[in-house]
C-alpha cells in the first residue's frame, strides 16, 4: 500500500500543473496525500475491520473532507444517501490496491474489487477499472511476468496494453476516467525498470499524475517486492498518524507476508 500513496504524493503536485518528463524532483514541499490515499487507506481498514467497503468510505473520507474528491463522491459522502451514482471514474481503481495484496485467488479478487467499486462506482466501466487494477496487482506479486500480466489483462478487459508511452505521451490529458487511466498506468509499470522509474513513467504521461501514479506504484510495489527506503521514509513522514496506523496494521498482516 506504500506504493499506492507514495505515487499519490510524488504526483500530487503535478495534478493541475502536468509536466512530459520523467526528470522532476520526486518530493517537493507540496507532495501530499491526496483522496486516493485516503481511500485506499479506507479499503484497507475496511478489510481490515470487516467493515462494509461504502461505510468505511464514509467514516475515513469524512475526516478529511479537503483531500480533493471529485464532485459527485463528495456529494455522496457527506450525504445520508448510501446509493452508487453510476460513475466510471478513476477513483474505483486508485483506491483497490489492498484487495490485491489481501486475497489468495484471482476469483476472490475480482469479486472483492467488484465490492469495492460498486458501493459508488457501479457503472461497468468502474467495475472493470477496479478489477483490473486489483488483478495486474494480485499477479505481480504472485509472481507473473510483465508479459503474463499484459496478457490477462488486454483478455479479460479488452484494454489495449501494446500501445508505447511514447506514443501516448504527446496527445495524453488530463482524464478522470477508467478507460482512460487504467490502461495507461498498467503500460507505465510495464515498461519501467524499477519502481521509481515507474513512478516518473506514470506522472510523465501528463494526465491525472497523482492517480496514475498510485494506480502505477500499486502494481510496482506488488512486482518488485519493495519500496525503496528513501521513499517510504518520506510517505512515512507526509503521512498523518492516524492514516499510517492502518497502513502498518495492513502491511503487517499482508504485505509482509506477500
Amino acid at each position: 500500500m506504500l506504493g499506492a500513496i507514495a505515487g499519490d504524493m510524488i504526483g500530487s503536485p503535478y495534478e493541475r500543473d502536468p509536466i512530459k518528463t520523467t526528470d522532476f524532483p520526486l518530493f517537493q514541499e507540496e507532495s501530499t496525500f491526496t483522496d486516493d490515499t485516503v481511500l485506499t487507506i479506507a479499503t484497507a481498514c475496511s478489510i481490515l475491520r470487516g467493515l462494509d467497503y461504502g461505510r468505511a468510505y464514509k467514516l475515513i473520507g469524512s475526516c478529511y473532507p479537503n483531500a480533493g474528491y471529485g464532485g459527485s463522491f463528495i456529494n455522496w459522502l457527506l450525504s445520508d444517501d448510501c446509493s452508487p451514482y453510476n460513475s466510471w471514474g478513476n477513483g474505483s481503481a486508485m483506491r483497490v490496491s489492498p484487495v490485491g495484496f489481501a486475497f489468495d485467488s484471482a476469483e476472490e479478487v475480482l469479486v472483492e474489487a467488484r465490492k469495492t467499486a460498486e458501493v459508488t462506482h457501479n457503472h461497468p466501466e468502474g467495475i472493470k477499472g477496479a478489477q483490473a487494477t486489483a488483478l495486474a496487482i494480485f499477479l505481480a506479486r504472485t509472481g507473473s511476468s510483465k508479459e503474463a500480466i499484459r496478457a490477462e489483462i488486454e483478455s479479460r478487459f479488452e484494454y489495449d496494453l501494446s500501445r508505447t508511452l511514447e506514443k501516448i505521451r504527446p496527445d495524453y490529458s488530463f482524464d478522470v476516467s477508467c478507460q482512460g487511466t487504467v490502461p495507461e498506468a498498467i503500460i507505465a509499470f510495464i515498461e519501467s525498470t524499477d519502481f521509481e522509474d515507474a513512478l516518473r513513467k506514470a506522472v510523465s504521461l501528463g494526465g491525472d499524475s497523482d492517480t496514475l501514479a498510485c494506480i502505477t506504484g500499486e502494481i510496482a510495489q506488488a512486482y518488485y517486492k519493495h519500496v525503496p527506503a528513501e521513499i517510504a521514509g518520506e510517505v512515512r513522514r507526509r503521512l498523518d498518524s492516524g492514516l499510517l496506523t492502518i497502513v502498518d496494521e495492513f502491511n503487517e498482516r499482508y504485505e509482509a507476508a506477500s
